[in-house]
């Protein structure tokens, strides 16, 4: 939920407020009883022992890493770390690229992006863990601050990634806020050829409802964001102090209100309510998606109100998957191993191999 200077997404007002609900199909996701409730669910992946199990578990993808420095248009730069696929695969072209995408405030290093990766290399992919702008240690790569509409860049790093590995297909996974950039990217007019298909994971459908939710869920929740955004202002002030004086707004400690701030002083949306409305994939957004897409989310997401399913354009090739239990990106029914998401995320690359 941040902001700077950037287009407008396509399509986001033709079939705004009409519902376009079809059935969504239920999954088969039933944790044991003491991993239902929705804010464990939703906290585990952030909480020892989880994280360093998924740490050992993605060893491998974690050694076998290099950074990539990936030119996405007009002077952006954004980092992936990529691990090639494990013998008899290995070579110079990966001729199956997973792209992951984390979520908001999270990095290349978050505990489902490395779960769901350790599971995808082990299978034989290619692995590209992407930062989005200012996430992860690269708040020096950039002048101007990360915000949630800035898709075209995320797009430049597909076609990168696209030029780079010229024999790939690409299939894309992300998490929450980037669940929400993997659907919005496979269905850009500009996305690149090669996009086999795309998981979201408790993506962000309407982020006026989402930032609602959030000022009304637990605490934790809220102080969580604050704390992990503010932090990240502070790094991108120190990386350009000549350009960014972000104080004033940090001391509003207050997601809508520094939310708020930023839009007004840093991007040229007219409002708040433009700019979240820039990002949502409500509407029309995912009327051009062309490739095969799934979207997982859990009733109980304390995050994402359900409700808002109602209000997504529904393409032929895009699949709604809900559960009663999973929380906010955690589907999480073996604390040592894969979480229900990743295994998913797995059987749907698999479909289109």
């Amino acid at each position: 939920m941040e902001p700077r200077r950037g287009r407008q997404q396509p399509g986001g007002s033709a079939l705004a407020g009409r519902a376009l609900s079809a059935p969504a199909l239920a999954v088969g996701f039933d944790p044991p009883g003491w991993l239902h409730n929705a804010h464990l669910q939703s906290t585990l992946d952030s909480l020892p022992p989880r994280r360093g199990w998924a740490r050992r578990r993605a060893r491998a993808l974690l050694d076998g890493a290099q950074e990539l420095l990936l030119e996405c248009g007009e002077g952006v730069r954004l980092q992936g770390h990529y691990t090639a696929p494990p013998p008899p695969g290995a070579g110079p072209v990966a001729p199956r690229l997973a792209v992951l995408l984390h979520g908001w405030e999270g990095s290349a290093e978050s505990s489902q992006v490395l779960s769901v990766g350790a599971l995808l290399h082990a299978r034989g992919y290619g692995v590209v863990r992407l930062n989005l702008r200012d996430h992860g240690a690269t708040h020096h790569l950039n002048r101007e601050i990360f915000h949630s509409c800035r898709l075209p860049e995320v797009v430049g790093a597909l076609c990168a990634l696209r030029a780079r590995f010229p024999a790939a297909r690409l299939y894309l996974a992300g998490y929450s806020l980037g669940g929400n950039f993997v659907l919005r990217a496979a269905a850009y007019p500009e996305a690149p050829a090669g996009i086999a298909c795309a998981v979201a994971v408790s993506p962000v459908l309407d982020p006026a409802a989402t930032l609602l939710a959030m000022e009304r869920a637990w605490p934790l929740y809220r102080r969580f964001f604050v704390r992990h955004w503010s932090a990240s202002l502070r790094r991108k002030q120190r990386a350009w102090p000549q350009v960014h004086d972000f104080e004033p707004v940090l001391r509003l400690a207050d997601l809508r209100a520094m939310t708020a701030a930023l839009v007004r002083t840093t991007t040229d949306f007219p409002s708040l309510a433009a700019y979240l409305n820039g990002y949502a994939l409500t509407g029309s957004s995912l009327a051009q998606l062309h490739v095969p897409a799934w979207l997982l989310l859990a009733d109980d997401d304390p995050i994402i109100p359900p409700a808002d399913l109602a209000r997504l354009a529904r393409p032929a090739g895009l699949s709604i998957l809900r559960s009663r239990f999973g929380g906010h990106c955690g589907f999480i029914d073996d604390l040592r191993g894969p979480s229900f998401a990743d295994r998913l995320i797995l059987e749907q690359f698999e479909r289109h191999v």
